[in-house]
Parts: structure tokens; C-alpha cells; sequence
């Protein structure tokens, strides 16, 4: 019996109608990510002000998703090539299911961290496996038109999250809990649709799992998330807890490398990476990590508090950076089908989201809305042309038997780079926050806090004074400028990589269709090798 048994050929070729029936759980699925954590961007800064918490604690409710997302990202890609699919999705949403709830009912910011990494396991499974499936059941060179869907989709969540947050939050007889509440029967909705409309053949493999190296993986990136998390306001960055969690990360990596390396079944195929498409591809997805989730998700907190505006109107803010997105990865998407090229939409795309990035740090508290919503449709016009078009690079230059590794690679290291980029920016954001407070209370001769200005929490606008309330929407103006123009050299680097990569004719043929053919060669090789040995 061969470790490969492959799927019926017959299967394997799917019809419009058929991509579209399958398309609709996986687009139930994403919108319930999407919603997840756009509806929360909003309700944020009222969250962390209800609950008494600080700064820091308004990023680790980003980040502790962020960082379970990375983590599990990996195990995720591994288990769709050894498992399942659809059961896979199902899991990833009642995970989603279980943290909304967790969150919803939280009474302190402990518990709200605690279910967002809940959610985040479920998130690193949708971010994994969706891209996955599309890829096993959609060409490449089709790919471009379905992903437009996908697309609309995201750019519906994106906008409605925010805009329902922002209305649940101004409900007083609703409040932010039902940010968490209002996923829960999407979730459901996915599971059951997921149930009827996803058919998938099985493919049977004699595996065994690198349990070894999925623990050394989660536990080096896990030390060195924390590290970047905390570095700068928990401890200083040049610190004894500082060597302990970047020593330990570090050499829990190698060692992971190091058992990778020598298991017949790696977590992350260190293979792939001999591949310049995808070697590439990855390195550009975790600075467009960096710069896209670390510049971006402080924008609701510098609408409210910046520019004193209420959550519903916040989210109606963002929304010249979604319709960029909508609009761009769209018209590329159905450009790149229609003519097989992809390379100049990548290069384009990373070349216009720099310089968004670049307008973006020029804002403060006084910015004419009119420029600044310019500014977020360059953003996300260059967001749209390069984030899910690296993916479709790397799908295209691999064997059907690794789509699911090398997406999840390239999943992984954008998480990694969005959450490093938010950590990271987030400490930023709150050194400066407090450095400018500080300048403005001592130039208006209003007293400082005993100790100074230590008092990190995130500040309830409404009950401010109108001096320091003035003081207050300063910093953030600036600080916020600052990140974008911390973000900026990471997308320009990010340039440098797409630059580099070859362009590769796209492949007409779907990942099922891909492997039946590799299986069938496979086991022509194995037959013809075999048949000397059954003669001696």
C-alpha cells in the first residue's frame, strides 16, 4: 500500500456553480473573522475605559489574537494536508464560537485577553485553511476573479464591523458586549453551511505528527511575542527579562529547526524554502505584516480620542481605506485571470502602500478629514494590489502536495510580522503618548500626577476638562504619526523583496487536479521501481 492514496480523478474538476456552492461557507467563515475584529476596533477604547485597564492593556487585547493567530497558523496548514478540511473549518469556527462568548461575559480585561486567544486559535485556522481550500479547488489563473468575491466579502465585514460596533457601543441598553455576542450566529451559520456545501475528496496518508516541533515552534514565537509585547513599558527593552525571553525563543527555534529538519512530516517543510517564490513571498508578507497591521490598528483610537470622535463615527471614517481595498483587489484580481501577469500589481501595489504609509505620518489632532481620507485610500488601494496576490505567487510555484504548507507559511509570517508590528508600535504609541502629555501639562502649568505622569490608562474623553482634553488629543495625534512613519521603511523593504521575484506563467489547473496528477506519477514510479525487486 502506498503512503498516497490518490483522490478519484473524477472528482477532482469542479464547475462554476460547484466553486461558488463551496465558496459560500468559506465566506461565511471569513466574514465571521473579519467581523471578530472589526466590530471589536471601535468598542476598544470604551472596552479598556469601562474596565479600568491601561495602554498596555488595550494592545494585548489586539495582540493576545494576534499572537494564538501566529502561533497556530503552522498546525493549521499541517493538519489540512494530513486531515479533514471541512471538519478543520467547522473546529476553527467553534473555537471563535466559544472565545465570543468567553468575551462577552467578561467582567474583567484578564478574561477579555484570555478569550481573545480563543479567538485567535480559531482565526489561525480560517487564515490558514481558507486560502487552502480555495487553492485545491480553483486554478491559478481563476483564482484572480473568485478572490474579487472574497474580496466584497472582506470589504463588507470590514465596513459593518466597525460601523455595528460603533452602534452597539452607543446603545446603552446594548453596550460592547454584543461586539462579541453578534458573531456567534455567524459562526454557527458557517458551520452548518460549511456542512452542506464544501465536498472535498479525501486524501488518505500514513502520517505521523511532529508533536515535538509544533510545541518548540509555539513556545520559541510565543517568547519572542511576548518579549516584543511587553519590551519598553513592563520592563526596559535592555533588561534581564529581555535576554531570558529572546535567548530562550531564540534557541527554542533552533532546536525546532534542528527536529524539522529530521522528522519525514515537518510542521513548517524547511524545504519550501529552497524555493525563491516562496522564500520571497514570505519575507514580503511579514513586512507587509509590520506595516500594515502595525500602522493601521491604532487608527479607531486616534479617531476617538485624537479627533474626539464617537465610535459609530469612527468606524464611517475608516471607510476611504476599505473601499481602496475593495476597488483595488477587485479590479487587479480580475486583470491578473484575464491576463496571466501578477508581478506588476505586486510591485504597484507595495510602491503605493509605502507611500500611503508615508502621507499617513504626516497627520495630527487638526488634519482635514478630506486629506486624510486621501491618505487611507492610498493605503488601502496598495493593500488591496499586494497582500492576497503573494499568496497566489507562492500557490503557483509549488507542488500540490505543499499548497498547504506554503500557504501557511506565508499566513504565518504575516501574523507574526502584524503582531510584532502591533507590539512593538503599541509600546511606542504609549511612551510618546505619555512624553507629550507630559510636555503639554508642564507648558500649561498644569501639575503633574505625583510621580508624573505615569497614569497609562486610556482616557475617558468625555470626562476630561477642556485643557487637558486638548493636551490629550495632541499626543495622540502625533504619536499616532509616528507609527505610520515607523511602519513606512518596512513596506519599502517589502518592495525590495516583490522586486525580486520572477514571474511565473499561471497554472490552469486546480490543486485537486494537481495532485491526482502527481499522485498518478507517483504511483506509476513506485510500480516501475518496484517490478525489478518482485522478479530477483
Amino acid at each position: 500500500m502506498s503512503a498516497i492514496e490518490a483522490p478519484d480523478q473524477a472528482s477532482t474538476s469542479m464547475s462554476h456553480k460547484q466553486i461558488l456552492q463551496a465558496m459560500s461557507g468559506l465566506m461565511a467563515g471569513m466574514f465571521v473573522a473579519i467581523l471578530a475584529g472589526t466590530v471589536v476596533a471601535n468598542a476598544l477604547p470604551r472596552i479598556i475605559a469601562d474596565l479600568g485597564a491601561s495602554q498596555s492593556s488595550y494592545t494585548w487585547v489586539v495582540t493576545s489574537e494576534l499572537l494564538a493567530m501566529t502561533a497556530t497558523v503552522p498546525l493549521w496548514g499541517k493538519l489540512s494536508d494530513l486531515y479533514n478540511k471541512k471538519l478543520l473549518l467547522q473546529l476553527s469556527l467553534g473555537m471563535f464560537v466559544v472565545g465570543s462568548l468567553l468575551a462577552g461575559f467578561s467582567q474583567g480585561v484578564e478574561l477579555l485577553i484570555f478569550s481573545r486567544v480563543m479567538q485567535g486559535i480559531g482565526a489561525g485556522g480560517l487564515t490558514a485553511l481558507a486560502q487552502v481550500v480555495m487553492a485545491a479547488i480553483i486554478p491559478p489563473r481563476q483564482l484572480g476573479k473568485y478572490a474579487g468575491i472574497f474580496g466584497a466579502v472582506f470589504a463588507v465585514g470590514t465596513v459593518a464591523g466597525p460601523l455595528v460596533g460603533g452602534v452597539l457601543v452607543d446603545t446603552p441598553w446594548l453596550g460592547w458586549r454584543w461586539c462579541f455576542f453578534i458573531g456567534v450566529p455567524f459562526a454557527l451559520f458557517g458551520i452548518l453551511l460549511l456542512q452542506r456545501t464544501l465536498k472535498l475528496p479525501t486524501v488518505r496518508r500514513e502520517v505521523k505528527i511532529d508533536f515535538l516541533g509544533a510545541f518548540l515552534i509555539v513556545a520559541g514565537v510565543c517568547a519572542l511575542l511576548i518579549w516584543t509585547s511587553l519590551g519598553g513599558h513592563q520592563f526596559e527593552w535592555a533588561s534581564w527579562q529581555t535576554a531570558a525571553l529572546t535567548g530562550g525563543g531564540v534557541l527554542l527555534l533552533v532546536a525546532a529547526v534542528f527536529v524539522e529538519a529530521r522528522v519525514p512530516e515537518p510542521v513548517i517543510p524547511l524545504a519550501i524554502f529552497r524555493n525563491r517564490t516562496v522564500t520571497l513571498t514570505t519575507v514580503a508578507s511579514l513586512l507587509v505584516g509590520v506595516a500594515m497591521f502595525g500602522g493601521t490598528v491604532f487608527l479607531s483610537q486616534y479617531f476617538q480620542i485624537a479627533l474626539g470622535k464617537s465610535p459609530t463615527t469612527a468606524g464611517l471614517m475608516s471607510l476611504p481605506m476599505i473601499l481602496g481595498l475593495l476597488v483595488s483587489s477587485t479590479v487587479a484580481g480580475q486583470l491578473i485571470s484575464k491576463t496571466g501577469r501578477w508581478k506588476a500589481y505586486l510591485v504597484a501595489g507595495a510602491f503605493i502602500m509605502t507611500a500611503g504609509l508615508a502621507l499617513l505620518s504626516t497627520i495630527d489632532a487638526g488634519t482635514h478629514f478630506g486629506l486624510l481620507s486621501l491618505y487611507m485610500a492610498v493605503l488601502g488601494v496598495g493593500v488591496g494590489m499586494l497582500m492576497q496576490n503573494l499568496v497566489l505567487a507562492a500557490q503557483n510555484d509549488v507542488p500540490a502536495t505543499e499548497l498547504g504548507a506554503a500557504t501557511s507559511v506565508l499566513s504565518f509570517f504575516r501574523s507574526m510580522g502584524g503582531t510584532i508590528g502591533t507590539s512593538v508600535l503599541g509600546a511606542v504609541l504609549a511612551n510618546r503618548v505619555a512624553a507629550e502629555m507630559t510636555h503639554g501639562m508642564t507648558a500649561a502649568g498644569i501639575p503633574l500626577p505625583p510621580g508624573g505622569n505615569s497614569d497609562t490608562s486610556v482616557p475617558d474623553m468625555s470626562t476630561l476638562p477642556a485643557p487637558i482634553r486638548g493636551i490629550v488629543e495632541n499626543a495622540y495625534g502625533l504619536a499616532t504619526a509616528d507609527l505610520f512613519l515607523l511602519a513606512a521603511p518596512f513596506a519599502a523593504f517589502a518592495l525590495v523583496a516583490v522586486l525580486f521575484i520572477k514571474e511565473k506563467p499561471l497554472k490552469t489547473t486546480s490543486g485537486m487536479e494537481r495532485l491526482a496528477e502527481e499522485s498518478a506519477v507517483l504511483a506509476d514510479g513506485s510500480r516501475t521501481g518496484s517490478a525489478p525487486a518482485s522478479v530477483g
